[in-house]
């Protein structure tokens, strides 16, 4: 699940994102790409999508691949 954000910040990544983390969660799709979740690289890959709520592409576009 979704680590927890305050109110206001919640509020931006669902504006931002068009869908909220925890719809996202829910529905095991990326809050970026809105694509199913697939597969992690590793746990920390599993504990960042806990945080953004993005796929493994999706984190490897962003913060560059292995």
């Amino acid at each position: 699940m979704p680590t927890e954000k305050s109110p206001g910040i919640e509020s931006l990544l669902t504006q931002i994102a068009g869908i909220s983390r925890q719809e996202a969660a829910r529905t095991m799709v990326c809050a970026c790409c809105k694509k199913p979740l697939g597969k992690f690289r590793d746990e920390l890959s599993q504990r960042e999508w806990a945080i953004s709520g993005m796929c493994q592409k999706c984190q490897d576009e962003v913060f560059g691949g292995e």
